[in-house]
C-alpha cells in the first residue's frame, strides 16, 4: 500500500508544495512525506487501495486469460476427465465442482437442463475436491467408478444426495448404484485417480479459482452458481466463435 500511495502522492508532483523527482528521495523521506501527504489528505488511503485493487485485478485477469489459452487442450480435451451431454459437441462446458459443495448441487439442474436443450454441448467434468475429506473420498469413489462404466449415474446419485457426504454414506450409495464396493475401493487408489485431482488442483490455481462451482466456456471464466440461461448465453457466445 506504501508503494501505491507513493505513486499518487508522486505522481501528482506535489509534496509540501514543491514538485518532487522520485529518483531524489530516500526511503526515509518518502516515508515522511507520504505520512505528511495523508495527514493532509486521508482520502489519499482509499484513492491507493483502490488503485491497487484494480492493478490487482487486471493483472490477475492477464494471468487467467493466459493460462487458459495455455491450458485449453488439457481443459477440453483431457482423456482421464469424465464427459458428459454430446462427446462430439461443438461447445465443451468444463466444470470444476465438489460433491460437498451446496451450490454445485444448486448448479446440477441447471446443467442437466441446459444438456437436455442443447444436444451439442459437451459436459467435461473436473472434480476439485477442496471443501472436505469426505470430498476428497467422494472424487476418489466417482473416478474410480469409471472403471465399472457407472461414472454418470454415480455422479448423479452424489450429485441429488441431501446432506454432507462421508465415506459410509458413500460407499452406501455406491452400493445402491450397482457398483461393486471392494472392486471400488481398490480402484479409488488408481495413478488415474490421483493424477485427475492434481491436475484439477493445477488448472484452478491457475485459471484464479478460488471455490467451486466453476465454469470455463469457450473464452469465459465464469465463478460461482450459474442458471441454465447464462450458461445458454455463454455456450452461445462460444458457439459463435467457431
Amino acid at each position: 500500500m506504501l508503494r501505491a500511495v507513493t505513486s499518487i502522492v508522486l505522481v501528482s508532483g506535489f509534496l509540501m508544495g514543491s514538485q518532487v523527482g522520485a529518483q531524489e528521495l530516500s526511503e526515509d523521506r518518502v516515508k515522511e512525506l507520504v505520512a505528511e501527504a495523508l495527514r493532509e489528505n486521508p482520502k489519499l488511503v482509499l484513492e491507493a487501495l483502490q488503485a491497487l485493487e484494480q492493478r490487482q485485478a487486471e493483472a490477475e485477469a492477464k494471468a487467467a486469460l493466459s493460462a487458459l489459452s495455455a491450458e485449453r487442450s488439457t481443459l477440453e480435451q483431457d482423456s482421464n476427465a469424465p464427459v458428459l451431454g454430446n462427446p462430439d459437441g461443438d461447445v465443451t462446458v468444463v466444470e470444476f465442482f465438489d460433491y460437498n459443495c451446496p451450490y454445485c448441487k444448486q448448479a446440477a439442474p441447471e446443467i442437466d437442463a441446459l444438456l437436455e436443450a442443447d444436444k451439442s454441448v459437451r459436459l467435461v467434468l473436473r472434480e476439485w475436491p477442496i471443501l472436505s475429506e469426505g470430498s476428497a473420498f467422494a472424487a476418489r469413489a466417482a473416478l474410480a467408478s469409471r472403471v465399472q462404466g457407472k461414472y454418470a449415474e454415480f455422479h448423479e446419485a452424489l450429485m441429488t444426495m441431501r446432506g454432507r457426504l462421508e465415506a459410509e454414506t458413500i460407499l452406501r450409495i455406491a452400493g445402491e448404484t450397482g457398483l461393486d464396493v471392494e472392486k471400488l475401493q481398490i480402484d479409488m487408489k488408481s495413478p488415474e485417480v490421483e493424477e485427475h485431482i492434481a491436475t484439477s488442483m493445477r488448472l484452478a490455481e491457475a485459471l484464479g479459482f478460488n471455490g467451486t462451482p466453476a465454469f470455463v466456456i469457450g473464452d469465459q471464466l465464469i465463478p460461482g452458481f450459474v442458471e441454465r440461461d447464462q450458461l445458454t448465453e455463454a455456450v452461445a457466445a462460444a458457439r459463435s466463435r467457431e
